[in-house]
């Protein structure tokens, strides 16, 4: 069985570019291509290693969605890999920030 893992991403071209990447290192992909769809998919299908998150989504940021799904117990001991074009410093504590 393999390991699953969602990724969470709006540009088309870097969801696929991670999806690739982590179908090759033999990962289970769920996709969203918003952060309403991501945190769903969390739930329902409960990753067994990681979420990729892009920061900033058209429905609300990564940071917000992570908040969300930190809320609950069985998902907070997921870790979680941020993705971004550019982050501002502020941008960069909060997500440093986000407890474990």
């Amino acid at each position: 069985m393999k390991n699953k893992i969602v990724i969470v991403d709006d540009n088309a071209n870097n969801l696929l570019l991670e999806k690739d990447l982590m179908e090759i290192a033999g990962f289970e992909v769920f996709e969203a291509i918003n952060a309403t769809d991501g945190i769903a998919l969390v739930r329902k299908e409960m990753p067994d290693i990681i979420i990729i998150m892009d920061v900033r989504l058209p429905d609300m940021s990564g940071l917000e969605a992570i908040n969300i799904l930190r809320k609950d117990k069985n998902i907070l001991q997921i870790p979680v890999v941020f993705v971004t074009a550019s982050v501002l410093e502020a941008e960069k504590q909060a997500l440093i920030s986000i407890p474990n």
